[in-house]
């Protein structure tokens, strides 16, 4: 007898014994790690201790719910994705809005071909949701401005994180280094220009 290999899920029974005269236990089943015995006429079936350490730990769960000691859900984001630029005057336009509304804001110069851009990216959105609404971030990507531009923000490595006031660039940090290094100068850039 050859065994096929299927992509469901299969069940195995324990083989019949060979005397038929001696009781054999109910056969157990075992479905995606889960061990389920066999019904017998007056038992139903009966689960693992893994299934019922799960059901314990929802029931306690569903039970603080009901007494209302759990503590309300935070509805801050995790992550707030970068803002993207992709022009000269979408740029000028964000140094406009934030100089009339007297604000701070955040620009982090990529470029596709930067690995270390990318892998920075994420934790970038997940700083940017700690200042979330009052601080905004945007993203450009080098290769898709023109280069006036570029220049004229003074980007020269990437990534470039530069914090913009007043029409002007304020501090900057060049992420060339470890990204939990670059997040911690980041921040500190921040608050720096908070204090003052």
């Amino acid at each position: 007898m050859s065994v096929v290999p299927t992509t469901r899920p299969t069940l195995r029974l324990p083989r019949a014994s060979a005397s038929r005269d001696r009781p054999t236990a109910s056969p157990k089943v075992s479905i995606l790690g889960f061990r389920l015995r066999a019904p017998s006429s007056s038992n139903p079936p009966v689960f693992s201790r893994k299934f019922d350490e799960i059901r314990g730990r929802i029931t306690v769960l569903s039970a603080l719910s009901q007494e209302g000691s759990l503590q309300e859900v935070d509805d801050s984001p995790v992550t707030v994705a970068l803002a993207p630029i992709s022009s000269e005057t979408q740029f000028d336009r964000v140094v406009a809005q934030a100089q009339q509304l007297d604000e701070s804001f955040v620009v982090v110069w990529v470029a596709t071909w930067c690995r270390k851009c990318i892998y920075l990216k994420p934790k970038l959105e997940k700083l940017a949701a700690e200042y979330y609404p009052r601080l905004k971030f945007y993203s450009v990507d080098v290769n898709s401005v023109p280069h006036k531009l570029v220049k004229r923000a003074d980007v020269t490595k990437m990534p470039t994180i530069q914090l913009w006031k007043d029409g002007k660039k304020q501090a900057e940090v060049i992420g060339g280094h470890k990204a939990h290094l670059v997040i911690n100068e980041v921040r500190e850039m921040i608050e720096n220009e908070d204090s003052t």
